[in-house]
């Protein structure tokens, strides 16, 4: 390999703890896969300064554009995203050169004493700062308190001991990735709260002309990981719904008599829980972007758009 094949690459992430952790590892990965040195750059974004909630910062890209404008104007050649983060419209100077193999997607419970959703008593305050959770917790008719709430990992969890919430509901690949396993109290069934678009999976982008840089993580990309992320994402960009609206979709490929057989759920809930649609597609896995289309119809058929428009 060439000097200048093994220049050091610039990494652009966001500066907080969870971000750090997955570009990191993601930067890890590239050295192993090709010897290449990284150099992790952090980048302030409009998500990270503002207090307020995520939706009404307008959702959609608050985490990400800056860092998007820095690879664009060269300052890093590389950033990672968590992907759920990402908008649904395409950046047409970047690609996205891997899709790495995804973290656990679902939810998880975070409680005092050690208690499950089930066992949380009536009146329970529950903290999240996703309209979806919001929605869906709602929907359970458990007579939960629901809490938006804003912060890190850490601080979101100081709230429930001894803080003010009997418990938060956080995305379970964080904290796996922070090493906070074992303050979950209850990993949530699906069933009962349907995981975010692209929940658990990293985005990594460089520009698409930069053809060397691509080569370099092409190894890092995971297929079935790609194929999935691709049908929720594209439910969710045929919705026209936001990252802050009350959109879930989860995807998972398994062995079926013809091949790999990718299983699509998406639901649209209303925010005060009273009324939601869902649906499923199955198809072969490499059919993703045509079953996400075709679940996205099938819930607007059934109301969806209705229930978005109640919720903002």
């Amino acid at each position: 390999m060439t000097a200048q094949a093994l220049r050091t690459l610039k990494l652009g992430t966001r500066a907080s703890q969870l971000a750090t952790t997955q570009s990191r590892t993601v930067a890890d990965a590239i050295t192993a896969a090709t010897g290449v040195p990284v150099e992790l750059v952090h980048i302030s974004t409009e998500g990270d300064r503002s207090a307020a909630a995520i939706a009404q910062l307008g959702g959609t890209g608050v985490f990400v554009t800056a860092i998007r404008r820095a690879l664009l104007e060269g300052t890093v050649d590389v950033a990672v995203h968590s992907y759920k983060d990402l908008p649904t419209a395409p950046e047409p100077a970047l690609v996205m050169a891997a899709v790495p193999s995804r973290e656990d997607p679902r939810d998880a419970l975070v409680a005092r004493d050690g208690l499950t959703l089930g066992e949380l008593p009536a009146g329970a305050r529950v903290g999240t700062g996703a309209p979806r959770r919001v929605a869906q917790l709602r929907a359970l008719g458990l007579g939960l308190e629901v809490v938006p709430i804003r912060g890190n990992v850490d601080t979101r969890m100081a709230r429930v001991v001894p803080g003010d919430l009997d418990a938060v509901v956080l995305a379970r690949a964080g904290l796996v990735r922070l090493g906070r396993l074992d303050t979950i109290t209850e990993t949530l069934d699906p069933l009962q709260v349907l995981p975010a678009p692209a929940q658990g999976a990293l985005a990594v982008e460089c520009r698409a002309d930069d053809d060397a840089t691509r080569a370099l993580l092409a190894p890092l990309d995971d297929a079935v990981t790609r194929a999935c992320v691709l049908a929720e994402r594209t439910t969710l960009a045929a919705l026209e719904a936001g990252c802050s609206a009350p959109v879930a979709a989860y995807a998972e490929v398994a062995e079926g008599e013809d091949g790999p057989e990718l299983y699509l759920r998406a639901s649209v809930t209303a925010l005060d829980g009273s009324d939601g649609v869902r649906g499923s597609a199955t198809g072969p896995a490499e059919d993703a972007e045509r079953l996400g289309r075709e679940l996205a119809a099938e819930l607007l058929d059934r109301g969806a758009a209705e229930l978005m428009a109640m919720s903002r």
